[in-house]
């Protein structure tokens, strides 16, 4: 198979690299209790989701 015709500069290959940075997942605070969570799951320290209580905290 034939290679590439030139070499690709670390300019050009960063730049078709640009977008494959991977982000910071999202947080919220907890309405409940202020601590931080995933947005749409139940709070892993209060088990609250919505405001109710949807499972036993995992701390206990």
């Amino acid at each position: 198979m034939p290679g590439p015709k030139s070499r690709i500069s670390r300019s050009r290959r960063g730049m078709r690299r640009a977008h494959n940075a991977l982000k910071t997942a999202p947080v919220h605070n907890c309405p409940n209790c202020g601590s931080l969570m995933k947005p749409h799951h139940a709070c892993a320290s209060c088990g609250y989701h919505k405001g109710k209580e949807v499972m036993a905290p995992k701390g206990l």
